[in-house]
């Protein structure tokens, strides 16, 4: 942890010096500890880089936290995951896990000055990290500034999700959808009789979500244990739910399962019956919890997806087209070379 002492009174010999904001003090209680007392304060940090969320989506010993602060107050915290892979050591964010990453505390003012701050504090952030052989992580989109990074041999890859800004307005929010989707929706509750119900069990989302990736041929990237554990640690806080799309058998077609913070609602999982994919319970699904998150929150983030068809399914709904960015470095020459590969036979 840094800390960034207050400011003294200037003096004639003792005139302030871009240097003085990297010296480094160490208060008693650790960084995690700190960064745990600053998570139960501080509302404007996203969900996923709460401790509650590390703790079950990595374990409580699975995450560490780089810190800056400024006398008692905050200045900037990265959470980060550790990991091992062929021995070496990866920094890196849990699985559906969308987004990690540098908070900073906003500072205002003019923008030499934001631009100034935001240097001075990525610097000591990254000057906290662990030795790695691979770097990876992918930023909220309201960090817009990686400079600091690239001056330290980080790369950026932009990605994109869609974001519903406001959801105070259903009505607004269902012109919004393009003609497809509404059709889609309608199809969904009229021809196909349809219910979106959230008193099902998680295992049938689960295996809704198998289903959809056995249809390309993967298993899921995240066990089902891992799931549960999430769950569990969001049902705790009541910021998450199933919506699953039923029809008059009792069969289930869809369902999909989001989180949301004060801000914003996040889509993680979804899931189709192939045998049911005719009826567009999918879309029904995602208006079905776009309503609840007009109740819970104030925005609704897709989550995002560079899949050609998927960005195209989403789009449908009218979000906004926001960047957010992917940062990554590899000072492992024996990593650079695999990546160099995969990405010659189109596996990166």
């Amino acid at each position: 942890m840094t800390t960034i002492p207050p400011k003294a009174p200037p003096s004639a010999a003792t005139q302030p010096h871009a240097n003085d904001h990297a010296q480094a003090t160490s208060d008693n209680a650790s960084p995690k500890e700190t960064y745990r007392q600053f998570c139960a304060q501080e509302r404007s940090l996203p969900l996923f880089s709460r401790d509650w969320w590390l703790d079950a989506a990595a374990g409580r010993d699975g995450w560490d936290v780089a810190l800056v602060k400024k006398g008692s107050e905050m200045l900037a915290a990265m959470p980060y995951v550790v990991r091992s892979r062929y021995g070496m050591k990866i920094v890196t964010q849990p699985a559906l896990t969308p987004i990690l990453g540098p908070w900073l505390r906003p500072t205002g003012g003019r923008q030499a000055a934001r631009l100034s701050n935001d240097k001075d504090v990525m610097q000591a952030l990254i000057d906290q990290l662990p030795r790695f052989a691979h770097f990876a992580q992918t930023w909220h989109p309201s960090v817009t500034n990686w400079q600091p990074f690239f001056w330290n041999g980080f790369r950026q890859t932009t990605y994109y999700t869609f974001v519903l800004p406001e959801l105070t307005d259903i009505d607004k929010l269902w012109a919004g959808f393009e003609g497809k989707t509404r059709r889609a929706i309608t199809k969904a509750q009229k021809q196909h009789q349809l219910q979106v119900r959230s008193d099902v069990p998680l295992d049938l989302l689960l295996d809704l979500n198998r289903k959809t990736f056995a249809r390309q041929g993967l298993p899921p990237p995240y066990p089902d244990d891992f799931v549960r554990r999430l769950d569990a640690a969001c049902r705790e806080r009541g910021c998450s739910r199933v919506f699953c799309a039923i029809d008059p058998d009792g069969a289930a077609h869809a369902a999909c399962y989001i989180v949301w913070d004060e801000h914003s609602a996040y889509g993680l999982i979804s899931g189709t019956d192939p045998a049911y994919r005719g009826s567009e319970a999918n879309s029904l699904c995602v208006w079905e919890s776009l309503l609840h998150a007009a109740r819970v929150t104030r925005q609704y983030n897709f989550s995002g997806s560079m899949i050609e068809p998927f960005e195209g399914y989403l789009r449908g709904f009218g979000g906004n087209h926001v960047p957010y960015f992917h940062v990554s470095k590899t000072p492992s020459r024996l990593l650079t070379m695999r990546q160099g590969l995969l990405s010659l036979t189109g596996k990166n």
